[in-house]
């Protein structure tokens, strides 16, 4: 085996009628979904008044949504915030979904955090296949070559670290992103909300670690590339990493 190796931002003071949820994330050590726990820590900026806050602010104020300096200061990937901590439940019921993913995408943008949504079906394919086919590698290009990516599926969430940190630490490795999949309204929308947290921005870009989701998820949901996925699990010694870089259309190394 080959080694694995603006939107226009918006200034507003938020009025007192848009601070109905509050984000109460607190920084901590984060945990692998195989039990045993990461010792993941980073640091985070703080932000000031005169910081311009991405996004819409009224679009997704209208929901419950808000923002304020804590909104990037930690998670616990096994203890996501419910829902109806981060958005009113019961004021979207009566949006469509198309706004509803278009705010959801909207409020997370910017500073670490990406907002994604997909379709029930597809969720529950990514679910019945993560649950058969848990683990797999992407490549992420940089330049003029790639760092391959270690990523785990065990919905409702998903993590990803850096392959050869895995490879030295295992399950000790730190996460460098990671999502959590929101399914409140999978029936009645036929919409599940996504959300990732980059856990080191030092590591990740946020266009990267969309990327990186947005592939993952292709390789599971694909029928043809999930034969990789499937390869990679059940009989790891067949698997070749350029059959992967061939999917990617990306030179071989």
């Amino acid at each position: 085996m080959q080694r694995l190796a603006s939107r226009i931002t918006v200034t507003a003071k938020v009025s007192s009628s848009l601070r109905t949820i509050i984000l109460k994330e607190t920084l901590s050590s984060s945990s692998w979904l195989s039990i045993r726990c990461f010792s993941a820590f980073s640091s985070q900026q703080r932000v000031t008044e005169k910081e311009a806050i991405p996004g819409d602010l009224l679009k997704w104020g209208s929901l419950g949504f808000c923002r304020t300096s804590r909104f990037a200061s930690g998670f616990k990937p096994l203890e996501p915030k419910p829902l109806d901590s981060i958005m009113d439940l019961n004021r979207s019921k009566n949006r469509s979904p198309e706004d509803l993913a278009s705010i959801w995408d909207d409020y997370h943008l910017g500073r670490g955090h990406i907002g994604l949504t997909m379709k029930a079906k597809l969720y529950r394919l990514l679910e019945q296949r993560g649950s058969d086919c848990r683990y797999f590698v992407v490549p992420l290009w940089r330049g003029s070559g790639y760092t391959t990516m270690f990523g785990q599926v065990q919905l409702p969430y998903m993590l990803f670290t850096g392959l050869e940190d895995y490879k030295a630490r295992g399950t000790q490795a730190s996460p460098y992103f990671t999502a959590s999949f929101y399914t409140e309204f999978a029936e009645s929308k036929d919409l599940v909300l996504i959300r990732g947290d980059i856990v080191f921005t030092n590591k990740l870009t946020d266009e990267e670690a969309k990327w990186l989701l947005e592939t993952t998820q292709s390789f599971y949901l694909n029928d043809v590339r999930y034969k990789l996925v499937e390869c990679f699990n059940k009989e790891p010694r067949d698997f070749e990493f350029k059959d992967v870089l061939r999917a990617l259309d990306m030179p071989i190394l």
